[in-house]
């Protein structure tokens, strides 16, 4: 009798034990199926949300970098130096002083007179008179009154004999009535106190004043007084 009861209940035991194993794995596979379900949808809803809340933050775009390549700075041409300031190295020459001279020492017998008339002994009339006539003894020696050149020498009809200097700055001096064959001629060069010729009677228009030298000055083709050249 015993070996039947516990048959039976080994039977009973097996069957139940069974339908407790096929129970569990019910159990599970359900909660398998319809949770791991459960789970993706849980994941789908949540996914957008994740998504927005993980957006990373906009970086504004930096403006592009321009690169420049070496041969294009070894290309670039170098800024233009300043012109160097131009020397004048032309050497400097002293001026020389200008020498004037009185070309006579004698007595004025006719004063310079532009302005107004004087009377001529000689033509026995009134006119101008562009110089000055200093009398001296015949043959006594006349200077050059400046330096210069010898711009002409000449035989005037009413002044005789008469020699022609010019001088710079568009000075000339007139040396008239002297003596004929003077020791220069046209073209010479001449220094202050140079003999330039004699005193003499060749002048027909100033005979009547006897031995004397007519001098005269002008500057750019004007008479000016003899006395304001020598002593100015």
């Amino acid at each position: 009798m015993e070996n039947k009861h516990t048959g039976a209940l080994s039977g009973v035991g097996f069957y139940a034990t069974l339908a407790i194993c096929l129970l569990a794995v019910g159990v599970g596979g359900y909660f398998l199926l319809f949770g791991g379900q459960e789970t993706a949808q849980e994941e789908e809803e949540e996914a957008p949300q994740t998504a927005v809340t993980a957006q990373a933050p906009e970086i504004p775009a930096e403006d592009p970098v321009e690169t420049v390549s070496p041969a294009e700075l070894t290309e670039e041409e170098p800024p233009e130096a300043e012109p160097a300031p131009v020397l004048d190295d032309t050497p400097v020459v002293a001026a020389i002083p200008q020498v004037v001279v009185a070309p006579l020492e004698g007595e004025v017998v006719a004063a310079f007179s532009v302005d107004q008339l004087a009377y001529n002994e000689t033509l026995g009339d009134w006119r101008t008179h562009d110089g000055v006539d200093i009398a001296a003894e015949e043959g006594t020696s006349v200077l050059a009154a400046s330096g210069g050149t010898v711009l002409s020498v000449s035989d005037d009809l009413l002044m005789g004999t008469t020699v022609v200097v010019e001088h710079a700055d568009g000075y000339q001096t007139t040396y008239a009535n002297l003596q004929e064959m003077p020791p220069v001629a046209q073209g010479d060069t001449v220094t202050a106190g140079q003999v330039i010729g004699t005193v003499g009677t060749t002048a027909p228009a100033e005979s009547a004043q006897g031995p004397h030298l007519h001098f005269s000055v002008s500057k750019d083709g004007d008479a000016v007084d003899p006395d304001t050249y020598l002593n100015g």
